[in-house]
């Protein structure tokens, strides 16, 4: 009897704090060098339940290498986006929402008329979040992929723009009250994603040279990550587990699977040996530009970035030869509503108090 009546009030409370959420609608959008992507959700019992979502390959970053600047044309291509995006809100009755712009607008001189454009003529508030923010939203996003079997992990994000390379300390237990979470030890944002890097190298047929150049510029730029945190010494010693969200590591995987079409069911959380993440990558290097257009998991949009994406990849895993990798189909917009529906909690059970 006393078990019973010390655990009723507990589970009452629970019951009480997540009351408020019900009949609310979250929705968040990534807006990416390459991508723009929307999720539309509800709280469910264990994180939420998607009831919408809309994703287009923009290239809103398209030339900002190389001219500083978001052209008009990319604008354009966004904006159409960004319309569809707004209007699925509006007819899902979102209560809370938040749009953040990653790498494209973080480095484009006009990225405020930009922002000012689309608040104007869209209604939509984005906020360009910086590299830091753009991590700790990759990892909340990813917490229920990290294995609790080895107590650090490399979580990393190839981006349109730019790399997100996490080192990540992970508890050896975790708690219903969100203690003894996953924590971010160092970061480091890697200049390169498959629309800048793919600019540089990829205009016209790429050579084995100039493909073994990109994942050594790569691994290059990762020397300092390393040797700041002494990564290495923990791969040879098992500790280590890898896991990767980015289209080009979500296409490989359906790549290796050789699935039909895409299946997010069936990449979002599997695991990939290195051995077979080469041959995957071996694969698609071997396909002409036609190929790839063709393939029902790459498709036109994606076949100039994925030798880019590809590089990058390798780049990280030559690197650190973990010898095996996650693969998550999720991240930035999962972070995003996790965190809101957090606040969103967090304000309701202090109004309730007060």
């Amino acid at each position: 009897m006393s078990g019973s009546s010390a655990t009723g009030p507990a589970r009452r409370e629970r019951r009480r704090r997540r009351a408020p959420l019900r009949g609310q609608t979250f929705a968040a959008i990534d807006l990416g060098t390459n991508n723009c992507r929307l999720l539309i959700a509800r709280p469910a019992r264990r994180g939420f339940r998607v009831i919408d979502s809309f994703s287009r390959i923009v290239r809103l970053g398209e030339g900002v290498s190389r001219s500083g600047e978001l052209s008009e044309a990319a604008i354009l291509r966004t904006m159409e986006a960004l319309k569809i995006c707004a209007e699925k809100m509006a007819r899902r009755g979102v209560t809370h929402a938040r749009c953040v712009a990653t790498d494209a607008c973080r480095r484009a001189a006009n990225h405020s008329h930009f922002v000012e454009r689309v608040r104007r003529d869209i209604g939509l508030q984005l906020e360009v979040i910086g590299t830091d923010e753009e991590a700790r939203l990759a990892l909340h996003g990813c917490l229920p992929l990290f294995s609790p079997e080895q107590r650090h992990a490399l979580l990393f994000d190839i981006g349109g723009g730019s790399t997100e390379v996490s080192w990540v300390a992970l508890p050896e237990k975790r708690n219903r009250q969100g203690g003894g979470r996953p924590e971010i030890v160092d970061w480091h944002s890697l200049p390169y994603g498959v629309v800048n890097l793919a600019e540089r190298y990829c205009d016209g047929p790429v050579s084995f040279e100039d493909y073994e150049r990109m994942a050594a510029e790569i691994a290059q730029n990762l020397v300092d990550f390393e040797q700041r945190n002494g990564i290495s010494g923990r791969v040879e010693a098992g500790e280590v587990q890898m896991l990767g969200t980015s289209g080009t590591v979500t296409t490989l995987a359906g790549v290796h699977q050789e699935l039909p079409r895409y299946q997010r069911q069936l990449v979002d959380g599997y695991r990939i040996d290195f051995d077979s993440l080469e041959r995957a990558i071996l694969k698609v290097a071997e396909m002409s530009l036609e190929e790839r257009a063709a393939h029902p998991c790459i498709g036109p949009e994606r076949a100039d970035l994925m030798l880019a994406g590809c590089a990058i990849l390798q780049g990280i895993c030559r690197s650190w030869p973990v010898g095996r990798l996650r693969v998550a189909d999720r991240g930035l917009r999962e972070g995003i509503l996790l965190g809101l529906m957090s606040q969103a909690r967090a304000e309701r059970h202090r109004a309730a108090v007060q």
